[in-house]
């Protein structure tokens, strides 16, 4: 924790009074030799314990065979660390996963908690000031312990008294370059402990093929790429609202198109229905034929808007005092709304009387349509609270490669880049960073960085030509009778005729 002043050099620190010549000296109490060796002696049989109770694995390995060849010849012991050795190799061929859990992480972790964390500890905490030197003291957080996986080293550490997160995630990047590492991510592990994340390689620096349509038919959550620590990324879209935010390039097709392809099934078993606003005429047209319902210009896309308002107003006053989650059914199924460029509609509108229409159902939609299965997805470029005023009412965000660093906060919420969401630092290359963003849930303060697998123009192609006639066969929820069915209390904006129809 702290280091003591070496001789008698307290004898020499003096304080006065400020309005006096009285002169005050520390009293300096001689230890005993006898007692100051018992210290020594018990903090090293204490450490002794802790380095053979955290890495039993490290310290038997070069143990054991010391031992044995200090009782039995080194010709035994040998033999031991040869057998040792085949045993290890046959286990590592044969199941890989246990022993790189069991054997080859926790060796890693001892390692690297002695060569890297441990023997710069006291500098990196010095220089970024995260610790403290007072009065001949050095009073440094304790490092707990290290743990490494396949991608990263998870450092836990103890803050001292006083700290708050807010020090240790303004210094990620003292921390990340003082231990060797491009970035440093500070998460809470609990009151008073913090886990800093060091990644050692990118698992996400290549780009991911389209993810199999699955053969279970479900509503989520939907896979649709792959976590940082290697894990498959599933997208939650039953139940909440997802807004995406990214520059020109940055891949916000790949989690639209992938979400896409992961309901097909439930798709085509009727539970699921996907309605398509796309204003820029590039990106869902490729399979428009998937969508039960579609629309480009700008005054369908507020008729469908407020249809798919119709409908969970409907819906609400049948579940009233019924039921309070949606169950996902072929006569109510789950309605995902899909809005390409959602700016287009709400900030760059020339007709005011759209754009409040459009503004009024996309709100009212994202904060009453996730309880009764009306959910939406919106992409959009600019992040910015002119162009997107009801941001804050997506439970669910994810920063893709963003211009600016103010953004990264404007799309994740306040904090989200100091604990590491760098979206802003994303490569523009598409090879290497399309589809890379960070998500921030509603139930987590802390950002996941993932990458959603590229869907091609052949596997739209081939999605559409599977699946496309299978939506039209499924008998669709008879929304037209929704309509009808609306109490006269409901606004006249949300009981517009379906897009293509003629109104009565």
């Amino acid at each position: 924790m702290f280091r003591k002043l070496p001789g008698d050099e307290a004898r020499n620190l003096v304080s006065t009074t400020p309005d006096t010549a009285v002169v005050f000296r520390p009293a300096v109490v001689r230890t005993p030799a006898f007692v100051t060796i018992v210290i020594w002696l018990s903090r090293l049989v204490a450490g002794l314990i802790r380095i053979v109770w955290r890495h039993p694995i490290a310290v038997a390995g070069p143990a054991v065979p010391g031992v044995i060849w200090t009782l039995y010849g080194w010709r035994l012991a040998l033999l031991l660390v040869g057998l040792v050795l085949l045993a290890g190799l046959s286990w590592a061929s044969l199941h890989r996963a246990s022993f790189a859990r069991l054997v080859a992480w926790r060796l890693l972790a001892f390692w690297r908690r002695i060569w890297i964390y441990r023997r710069h500890w006291q500098p990196v905490m010095i220089v970024s000031g995260l610790g403290r030197h007072l009065r001949g003291r050095d009073y440094l957080p304790r490092l707990v312990r290290v743990d490494c996986d396949g991608w990263a080293d998870h450092v836990t550490v103890k803050m001292l008294n006083g700290q708050a997160v807010k020090d240790w995630a303004d210094r990620t990047d003292q921390l990340a370059h003082g231990f060797d590492s491009r970035t440093c991510r500070v998460s809470i592990a609990r009151a008073g402990r913090l886990v800093l994340t060091f990644p050692r390689r990118d698992p996400l620096a290549v780009a991911l093929p389209a993810v199999p349509i699955p053969d279970v038919v479900s509503v989520g959550p939907v896979e649709i790429g792959a976590r940082e620590d290697g894990t498959p990324y599933r997208l939650k879209v039953h139940g909440t609202h997802v807004l995406i935010a990214g520059a020109t390039g940055a891949g916000k097709g790949s989690f639209l198109w992938s979400t896409i392809r992961g309901l097909l099934p439930a798709l085509r078993a009727g539970l699921v229905e996907l309605w398509a606003l796309d204003p820029k005429l590039m990106e869902l047209s490729f399979g428009r034929d998937l969508f039960t319902r579609y629309a480009a210009d700008p005054e369908q896309c507020a008729d469908l808007l407020d249809q798919a308002v119709t409908v969970m107003q409907e819906r609400a006053g049948r579940f009233a005092g019924q039921q309070r989650n949606h169950v996902p059914t072929v006569a109510d199924p789950f309605v995902l709304v899909l809005v390409d460029e959602v700016a287009f509609l709400t900030a760059y509108q020339s007709d005011r009387t759209l754009k409040q229409r459009i503004t009024a159902a996309l709100a009212t939609l994202t904060t009453q349509g996730r309880a009764v299965g009306v959910g939406v997805m919106a992409a959009l470029q600019d992040p910015r609270k002119e162009v997107m005023n009801i941001r804050n009412l997506f439970p669910d965000k994810i920063a893709l490669r963003l211009d600016e660093s103010e953004q990264v906060d404007m799309v994740l919420g306040d904090g989200a880049r100091d604990r590491g969401a760098l979206a802003d630092h994303i490569s523009p290359v598409p090879e290497l960073g399309a589809g890379v963003g960070y998500v921030r849930l509603e139930t987590s303060p802390d950002p996941i960085r993932v990458r959603a697998a590229y869907v091609s123009d052949d596997d739209i192609r081939a999605m559409v030509a599977e699946y496309a006639q299978a939506v039209d066969t499924v008998p669709v929820a008879d929304h037209t009778a929704t309509l009808n069915s609306v109490p006269d209390t409901t606004p006249v904006t949300a009981r517009m005729p379906v897009v293509g129809e003629v109104a009565p």
